[in-house]
């Protein structure tokens, strides 16, 4: 597969792991076999991470494992599930990485584990895996659902302290990368973050799903997905889960501790858009799972074209040539220019007077949209004085491009909250007195 055609090079280096594309399939169950990554290797995908290899015996799943959210007719909005690492021996995992890895040799093959903190039981498994050939390791410490429980998972994720003493006892032994997936399941990121960087990891995986539940069945008063009548949370993951998820790697790419720290980012990517704005916030590389789960590998098609369709138009030769382009424009909001002005512009020749904009504004928001009937007009009509700018009439609008936010010369300096403070003045009223 070539890499770089029609002048656009989309060879991808996340950590000192090399891909022919940033397109990688995470740790899941469309990784569960070498089978299957040969597969997505043939349609297109640059890499894959195994889905976690833990010790012998394996695990026992149950049934059921997944559950969604569908939400306006689109199937899989929000997916769910309590699937543990894999339930194949640790034997033929190997083998079959080897085997893959020997077939793919340019392709990147991650390897995602997980086992207990002890550094013997992390050294035993590296070297194992180290004899595959795999390009890199990812280390499994965001799963939030039954391997937690057992003192794995999000339970050493949420302790910067165990993040840091298990990636150092990783990196005594790995020949290759190492990558540390991070758990969402926390009050902030940026600390295990910092502590997977001081421990040594060459980068960083994130997000891993969410704690969730997904929902009682209020007839039967079952919760939804059950498994003989009982349910445990689980991870949450898909479309929903993507602003969380860039959030998170924005937070990591703009902290002074841990800008620059590779990563590799996942959550909720489905199209080639998706995947183009994580790495904007700075992701090398972008992992996917449910999309596949949903539609199978040869999404990655329209994956790739898109992201080299806009490279095309926007001049870019190199993924290189964008990362991270967008990062410094995510901010503490105190940084905010507060005498920035916008108001809602409503084009009443699209207008369908179905009145959701007033309702929500007069109702929901800030009264500053009023509808005279008189003649027989029904159509809304914004009170430009008193528009606060909050988007909302914008947003729940059924009419594509029917109101639309318009920027407004205040004819002030940029404020921030920092320099407001600094001036003395205390609380809005004052504001509004002196502008």
């Amino acid at each position: 597969m070539s890499v770089a055609r029609g002048g656009i090079d989309l060879s991808c280096d996340t950590a000192g792991i090399k891909s022919p594309n940033p397109f990688w399939l995470a740790s899941a169950p469309p990784t569960n076999s070498g089978d299957q990554i040969m597969r997505a290797f043939d349609a297109g995908w640059g890499g894959a991470v195994w889905k976690t290899l833990g010790q012998d015996p394996p695990v026992v799943n149950v049934t059921s494992r997944y559950g969604a959210i569908d939400f306006g007719g689109r199937k899989l909005a929000g997916f769910n599930n309590i699937e543990l690492i894999t339930d194949r021996p640790l034997a033929v995992n190997l083998r079959e990485m080897a085997e893959v890895k020997k077939r793919y040799p340019r392709h990147a093959v991650v390897a995602s584990l997980m086992v207990p903190c002890e550094r013997q039981a992390w050294h035993d498994i590296v070297a194992k895996v180290a004899d595959t050939g795999c390009d890199g390791l990812e280390l499994n410490f965001g799963c939030p659902h039954g391997m937690s429980e057992r003192g794995m998972g999000a339970a050493v994720g949420q302790v910067p302290d165990y993040v840091k003493m298990v990636t150092e006892f990783v990196k005594e032994k790995s020949p290759v990368p190492v990558l540390v997936k991070l758990t969402p399941n926390v009050a902030d990121v940026r600390f295990p973050a910092r502590a997977a960087k001081a421990g040594g990891a060459d980068g960083v995986s994130l997000i891993n799903t969410i704690n969730s539940l997904m929902g009682v069945d209020v007839e039967t008063m079952v919760p939804k997905f059950a498994v003989g009548g009982k349910v445990s949370h689980g991870g949450y993951c898909g479309p929903a889960v993507k602003p969380i998820a860039l959030n998170m790697v924005s937070q990591i790419a703009t902290d002074p501790e841990t800008r620059g720290l590779p990563m590799s980012g996942i959550g909720g990517i489905s199209v080639w858009s998706d995947a183009i704005e994580f790495m904007l916030l700075g992701a090398s590389s972008v992992q996917v799972c449910t999309a596949v789960m949903h539609h199978g590998f040869r999404i990655v098609e329209d994956l790739e074209a898109g992201l080299r369709g806009w490279m095309r138009r926007r001049g870019f030769k190199r993924l290189e040539d964008f990362r991270g382009k967008t990062a410094p424009s995510i901010v503490d909001w105190k940084h905010l220019n507060l005498h920035h002005k916008t108001i809602a512009s409503i084009d009443q020749s699209k207008c369908i007077g179905c009145d959701v904009c007033y309702a929500a504004c007069n109702d929901g928001a800030h009264q500053c949209i009023a509808v005279d009937s008189r003649g027989g007009n029904r159509k809304p009509r914004v009170l430009q004085d008193d528009c606060v700018g909050c988007n909302l009439c914008s947003l729940v609008c059924p009419v594509d491009g029917c109101i639309t936010m318009k920027s407004v010369d205040t004819g002030l300096p940029p404020l921030t909250w920092d320099e407001y403070a600094k001036a003395g003045m205390t609380g809005y009223g004052e504001v509004y007195k002196r502008h």
